[in-house]
């Protein structure tokens, strides 16, 4: 019997041992069926605004409270970290009931109130409001055309004026689509050991799904007087958006403004696992596209070079040489010139070599959380439907990937100093170098947070959990994967190296700027990429075209091995054998320009951005970015270069 035939004989027999399971749509949340009438609620997370990025808890504000108190829900680690706050809210809805609802009326507004709803309304902060883990939509048309945003103003100030007006009334359209269970029939176990098939009980699994939900917001004027008489949730009226000015709520002191809403339930066709493509419908997918084909373009021409390299100038000259007897390459090497000539100096230890190996021990560990990160967000395990998922993601791969990065940085030091002296320091920097910039910054960042009263500032609690897992998960796993970089086989070099270092000869120019004008072709692939995300991260927009940034990256660090290995030739060939640093930054200078470009978009493209505050916490979180493009890149650069000299100088025979 063949291995397949003898896999069909056994499958009956393995589902019949297997117990009866659910299964789940692995991108979103699980799937959720409610009954007819049957009550939901509503939850609220942090105000936001993409002029100051400092968010504020929802009910900072005078907005109804829910009946039984605010309740917290269970936050993740990445939700914290974004200045996630979510609570439970007043507003309730009943499947397949369209109602107009009454739901609160304030106290009369304090001159606190008033001067904090007018601040908030001016920064453009926004209510994010969610059903059933979806957030809630809105449109707005300009220019003729309809603009999808997520969220709804907390009030506005019309055109000319200075009066502003909050929104009071809540228009909400709520897509539901009739599920009536599955008919798949499900094989299980029965009470005696016997097969047994039984269906899926269809009442229990039957009913409506939340697949869409928007919201029309409105400002309008009732009188307090009478609502306020009212028990919430008590009907009222409906009324028709947008209104008049005339009849809008304004924000003034005294004024008691009532709350109220109504919902429509709308049968859809669209099915529960699709209920997101709307939200994370991508725009400009030809750029995305043209952005590879200039990468694409980059990486032929640097690899065109590369080949020119390899075929004609390497295997020739190392022809030649080889060809030789001894008396004539003696003779031959006073009139050589190029990288033949540094052969005593190639593998002499670089400046600062401790720092070099805790530099790329940090860029092994960013890499490969990077690509582990967007390799399962692109498979579709990192849904923005979990929030926070993606960024708790990443500090787990960082915190376990602390081994590989003490292994790759102590053999490095190993294979420098030829033993094993001093690793335990390399393991230690290199645990805490990356970790203790981004500590330090966060942490200045974090007071400023604090000083605006913003649920963006990390708890203490919080700060104490982070300082646990870094030394409690972290720092012991650098110093195992040191201890076994220590018990590696140290790469032996080809060639030894001399006493007395070989004077390099003088140039017209600083290397330097050759190594810092390479960055400029790594950062070619990448910024356009770089505007998406950006715009996502501080415009509020869902980023979920990973399977284009996967590409991306592979093209980055592309590009960047053959920039570094280039620039590495380029150097020797001119009798430099300082290569160590410069192959390093020579794919790391692109930090660089994505920090001025960084730069560059607060100044044009977030020119809403207001205040200093906000200002010091973009460049902030920017510089926390480019330090980590920097290792990574970097790293990639001197791994792939340290590899072609390696190879290179394997090729000659030296007595």
């Amino acid at each position: 019997m063949t291995a397949t035939s003898i896999t069909l004989y056994l499958l009956p027999f393995i589902l019949l041992i297997l117990p009866k399971t659910d299964a789940f749509y692995l991108p979103g949340s699980y799937m959720h069926t409610y009954s007819q009438a049957e009550a939901i609620f509503a939850k609220v997370n942090s105000l936001t605004s993409i002029e100051t990025e400092l968010p504020f808890s929802y009910y900072s504000l005078p907005f109804c409270r829910p009946p039984d108190g605010i309740k917290k829900s269970a936050e993740n680690l990445g939700e914290l970290l974004m200045g996630d706050q979510i609570d439970n809210s007043p507003y309730r809805f009943r499947v397949n009931i369209n109602e107009s609802l009454y739901l609160c009326t304030t106290e009369p507004l304090t001159g606190a109130d008033v001067k904090l709803l007018k601040e908030r309304s001016r920064d453009l902060y926004q209510v994010n409001m969610m059903l059933d883990n979806l957030p809630v939509m809105r449109f707005t048309e300009q220019n003729g055309q309809f603009i999808q945003w997520t969220g709804f103003p907390i009030g506005y100030a019309p055109t000319g004026t200075d009066q502003y007006y909050i929104i009071n009334h809540l228009k909400f359209k709520i897509f539901v689509h009739e599920y009536e269970g599955s008919n798949v029939e499900i094989i299980t176990t029965g009470e005696e050991g016997l097969a047994v098939i039984s269906e899926t009980d269809k009442k229990k699994m039957s009913g409506y799904q939340i697949v869409g939900f928007e919201v029309t917001p409105c400002s309008f004027k009732r009188d307090p007087g009478y609502l306020s008489k009212l028990n919430m949730y008590e009907k009222i009226d409906p009324v028709f958006c947008p209104v008049e000015i005339g009849r809008s709520q304004p924000i003034k002191e005294n004024e008691r403004i009532s709350f109220t809403y109504a919902v429509e339930f709308v049968k859809s066709d669209i099915k529960w696992p699709s209920r997101w493509d709307v939200y994370l419908k991508m725009n400009g997918a030809k750029i995305h596209w043209l952005s590879i084909m200039n990468s694409v373009m980059v990486i032929l021409f640097l690899a065109s070079i590369v080949f020119v390299i390899f075929l004609r100038t390497v295997r020739r000259d190392l022809a030649k040489y080889e060809e030789l007897d001894k008396e004539a390459q003696a003779q031959m090497a006073e009139e050589l010139s190029g990288w033949k000539l540094v052969v005593g100096d190639v593998f002499r230890e670089p400046d600062h070599s401790k720092l070099l190996c805790v530099m790329v021990g940090d860029g092994v560990q960013i890499l490969g959380m990077a690509v582990v990160t967007i390799v399962f967000a692109a498979l579709g395990f990192m849904s923005p439907a979990s929030r926070g998922m993606l960024l708790t993601g990443m500090i787990v791969l960082y915190l376990f990937l602390g081994i590989a990065a003490g292994y790759v940085g102590v053999r490095l030091w190993r294979t420098i100093k030829g033993g094993s002296d001093g690793w335990r320091s390399v393991a230690w920097y290199i645990s805490c170098f990356f970790p203790g910039i981004s500590f330090l910054i966060l942490t200045c960042l974090n007071f400023i947070l604090w000083g605006s009263k913003s649920t963006g500032a990390l708890p203490i609690s919080l700060f104490f959990t982070l300082f646990a897992l870094w030394f409690c998960i972290s720092v012991p796993l650098t110093l195992v994967g040191g201890l076994l970089g220590t018990r590696a086989d140290p790469i032996d070099y080809p060639v030894r190296t001399n006493q007395i270092p070989r004077e390099i000869p003088e140039r017209k120019y600083p290397s330097w700027l050759l190594v810092l004008g390479a960055g400029t072709l790594p950062f070619g692939t990448l910024f356009i990429e770089l505007f998406f995300i950006l715009t996502s991260i501080w415009l509020g927009r869902f980023y979920y075209v990973f399977g284009f940034l996967l590409v991306v990256l592979l093209l980055l660090v592309t590009v960047c091995a053959e920039v570094s290995v280039v620039l590495t030739y380029m150097h020797l060939c001119v009798e430099d054998w300082r290569w160590w640093w410069k192959s390093f930054f020579a794919s790391g200078s692109v930090a660089l320009y994505v920090f001025l470009y960084s730069v560059n978009y607060l100044v044009f493209d977030l020119r809403s951005l207001s205040g200093p505050v906000s200002a010091i916490l973009y460049l902030g979180y920017s510089l926390i970015m480019a330090l980590a493009i920097l290792l990574s890149t970097g790293t990639v650069g001197f791994l792939v270069s340290f590899t072609f000299v390696h190879y290179l100088f394997s090729s000659v025979k030296i007595d």
